[in-house]
């Protein structure tokens, strides 16, 4: 992951917190001081939260698990989609589903019935007038919508990631409910307490939200490429000893099957010396009657 620098942080306007006199209390530790009636947030707490996250993340993507990114607000809805493509996770942009964590089974069922509409040649559009073909193209493209971000995630998160934890309040109670960890962009207006690991920042704007997701979507790619890496050396290392384990099978294949030393063939080049041609020959002419016998 990048090093999210102080200077970076500073430049997209992370800082700004909201007006005074809509602060939350426990937003206190992360407030560096007031000017002109707005909080000014701490970035050196922005930092290490943001460093913090990311860990947490690697931690959970080298262990295959998988995350949730959220952010329906407007000026999220962008950044939260193409960071999560980046990194090939899950998202969810549009309106959040009551449900869609603690009753997930239900959400399964509503992508099952979009796979369904999406299938060309699906039974489901045979015998149907106009209208009612209508009907079900007008269903197939708000549940498109609503599960885009989702429809191949077949379990339920092991981490959310998400850009206003005040906005997004119904997926944080969610999550919580299910005791799934919960990373949030927090603003001077919100409890920080009521996330995992919070971070303060400036939870409106484009830059900052940006820059901070783009840092976490850098951190799942890290550990994914980690992870390659790990399972590359493993299998190299099981085809050099598997090739080992073959090369002395054979070595020892070749051993039995070869003569430990020189006594035990000589039996064997006797014999053939013994029934040789030239051999015969030579015990016929020493057997025959010499001259003088004749």
């Amino acid at each position: 992951m990048a090093e999210v620098k102080f200077e970076d942080l500073l430049g997209t306007g992370a800082h700004f917190g909201h007006v005074t006199r809509k602060w939350n209390p426990s937003f206190k530790p992360y407030i560096l001081l007031e000017k002109n009636g707005i909080h000014i947030i701490n970035l050196e707490s922005t930092i290490e939260a943001i460093t913090k996250a990311g860990n947490f993340v690697k931690d959970i993507v080298s262990k295959k698990g998988e995350i949730l990114f959220v952010g329906t607000k407007k000026q999220a809805q962008d950044i939260i989609q193409q960071e999560a493509d980046r990194c090939s996770m899950f998202y969810i942009v549009e309106r959040w589903l009551g449900g869609t964590l603690t009753n997930f089974s239900t959400i399964k069922k509503s992508i099952k019935r979009l796979k369904m509409l999406e299938k060309e040649g699906s039974s489901l559009y045979e015998n149907l007038t106009k209208k009612e073909t209508q009907m079900l193209n007008r269903e197939k493209v708000k549940l498109a919508d609503q599960h885009r971000g989702i429809k191949d995630m077949r379990r339920l998160p092991d981490a959310i990631i998400i850009v206003d934890a005040q906005y997004e309040d119904t997926a944080i109670r969610e999550a919580k409910r299910l005791d799934i960890p919960v990373i949030a962009i927090v603003d001077s207006n919100t409890d920080p307490n009521k996330v995992d690991i919070p971070i303060p920042a400036n939870d409106d704007s484009i830059r900052t939200i940006q820059l901070i997701i783009s840092a976490l979507a850098d951190a799942v790619n890290e550990a994914r490429e980690s992870v390659a890496d790990k399972d590359n050396k493993k299998e190299n290392k099981k085809v050099e000893v598997n090739k080992t384990e073959s090369a002395v099978e054979l070595k020892d294949s070749t051993k039995e099957s070869s003569p430990k030393n020189g006594a035990e063939t000589a039996p064997i080049i006797e014999a053939v010396v013994e029934d040789s041609p030239d051999k015969k020959e030579s015990k016929e002419v020493d057997e025959s009657p010499g001259k003088d016998e004749k």
